[in-house]
């Protein structure tokens, strides 16, 4: 079995811990040779004994993710309609949806975005995959926990492999034509790809980098993470080091069959042809934004455009800002949220039924929802809800597209949980007790154990989900991908979940008279 290579970073980190470079012994007379050979010794029992108890610590630590992981396994038939547990051989940062390529009776044919985050000895690459999402009530309870976590998935395959210059810290799809994508990597720069133009690679040691179809330029420093499209026009919005947002219309470089998504050519112009297998022979074109907008006092780790209007978007960062933008008025704030969180925000989401919601996820742990109409009370950020149920910072929140009021929060903690605000304030009962779980909470995915990195709704399967772990510190490397949904016993109607089991009672209460005959 092929083991997940580790990523540079975790090699060295490990090759720190615990250990310090010896220095050279002078020759001094023997009494000072005893007494610093007492000392070391003293020293090195110290420091064993110091690396017992870090090791029996991270052993506890991985004792309870197993253990928990492990309760999670069995109750999967109970739990989930469907789930495909896909073992990457390096971890990818970023996980997306792209279009429906077909749909069959039992299954559904999809693209999948993902990336290898690799540690230099092969190229760091954009993955273009099909995936078969198994339609709901179809696959069978005891077949979806019968994986292997060390092994791929049947329902992923690689369709194309884009090597990407630099790793992919973020993958976006333009929503009006999904075979455009941009990324992030860390430069300044936005890079945009026409995956289905760009050639197929073989990533390997010395191989030149695929030529992006476009070249977003404005940033003065790196822009790792802050990355949204426009569901409306084909805009780009970008956040990064330089403490900017800035915007960019891929329409002021492209043919008129800009988005036309069943147009069969690249809707980027092209100013030059790719060499042979992809080499980059001319630079890609580039494009200059349309607004840069200043107003952070940190990185901006986030932006989301407002659902009902292009020219509307936030921005939220290590300032702990939340900040609402509007191009037509100027590039300076129209609203600047302080303290919106306790601690440096990472996400924000702005909800697709309902554009008066905001959701930001912090390091602080938690998840907040602002009523745009009103956002501060005394000048500082007042949240209308505040969902706390994650132990570590929470890296990406996004609204179900099935459901106005359901949304789900991922975090370091390996949880991928899914909200409904219109829950918060009712008390959960079960067989007459009342639950205390956390206000909101209706659904816990643990299939992961390590930090969930990142996480996207399905918009043609309701209630199915996409989420990706960088495993680099419980398996030490690699990743794991999951797709996944929930059983439908469990977001219907109460009444005709109950009216449902109610017809499963008698007819049991039928078959079982049938068999005492």
């Amino acid at each position: 079995m092929e083991t997940p290579p580790s990523q540079q970073g975790v090699v060295k980190k490990k090759e720190t811990r615990g250990r310090k470079p010896k220095p050279k012994e002078d020759k001094k007379d023997e009494q000072q040779q005893s007494h610093s050979k007492t000392i070391k010794e003293s020293k090195k029992m110290q420091q064993q004994h110091q690396h017992q108890q870090q090791q029996h610590h991270q052993q506890q630590q991985q004792a309870s993710v197993d253990e928990k992981y492990t309760q999670w396994k069995s109750l999967v038939p109970v739990l989930y309609d469907w789930l495909a547990n896909h073992n990457l051989v390096w971890p990818s940062l970023s996980c997306r949806w792209g279009p429906q390529l077909e749909q069959a009776t039992y299954k559904n044919r999809q693209r999948l975005y993902l990336s290898e985050q690799t540690d230099g000895s092969v190229p760091n690459t954009l993955v273009i995959a099909n995936c078969e999402v198994v339609k709901t009530r179809v696959a069978a309870a005891e077949h979806i926990s019968q994986f292997n976590e060390e092994a791929r998935s049947p329902f992923v395959k690689k369709y194309k492999t884009i090597i990407h210059p630099g790793e992919v810290n973020r993958i976006r799809e333009l929503p009006q034509n999904s075979k455009i994508v941009a990324t992030h990597t860390d430069s300044p720069d936005v890079l945009i790809w026409d995956v289905e133009s760009q050639p197929n690679r073989h990533a390997v040691l010395g191989a030149t980098n695929s030529r992006p179809d476009l070249i977003l330029t404005g940033h003065q420093d790196n822009a790792e993470f802050a990355l949204a499209m426009c569901p409306t026009e084909p805009y780009v919005l970008s956040g990064g080091k330089d403490r900017t947002v800035v915007l960019w219309s891929i329409e002021d470089h492209v043919t008129s069959a800009a988005t036309d998504s069943k147009s069969g050519g690249s809707i980027i112009k092209q100013n030059s042809k790719s060499g042979e297998g992809g080499e980059k022979t001319v630079d890609s074109p580039s494009v200059g934004p349309r607004g840069i907008y200043s107003g952070h006092e940190d990185t901006v780790e986030d932006v989301a455009f407002c659902p009902s209007s292009a020219q509307e978007f936030c921005s939220v960062g290590d300032d702990s800002c939340l900040i609402l933008w509007d191009a037509r008025v100027g590039s300076s704030p129209v609203v600047k949220v302080e303290k919106a969180h306790n601690a440096d925000l990472h996400c924000v989401d702005w909800n697709p039924h309902d554009d008066n919601l905001i959701l930001t996820g912090s390091a602080d742990n938690s998840v907040r929802m602002f009523d745009r109409r009103n956002l501060t009370s005394n000048g500082v950020g007042s949240p209308i809800h505040k969902f706390e149920a994650h132990k570590a910072a929470v890296l990406c929140v996004q609204w179900s597209p099935d459901k106005s009021s359901v949304f789900g929060s991922s975090a370091e903690d390996g949880l991928l949980n899914i909200w409904d605000y219109e829950k918060v304030g009712k008390k959960i009962e079960r067989a007459g007790k009342t639950i205390n779980s956390p206000p909101g909470l209706f659904f816990q995915h643990a299939g992961h154990r390590d930090k969930v990195v990142d996480f996207h709704w399905n918009a043609y399967d309701p209630w199915t989900i996409v989420s990706v772990s960088d495993d680099c510190e419980s398996t030490g490397g690699g990743g794991t991908l999951q797709i996944w949904r929930m059983s439908d016993l469990l977001y219907r109607p109460e009444d005709e979940v109950l009216a449902e089991l109610e017809k499963f009672k008698s007819h049991v209460v039928a078959c079982a008279a049938k068999t005492e005959k």
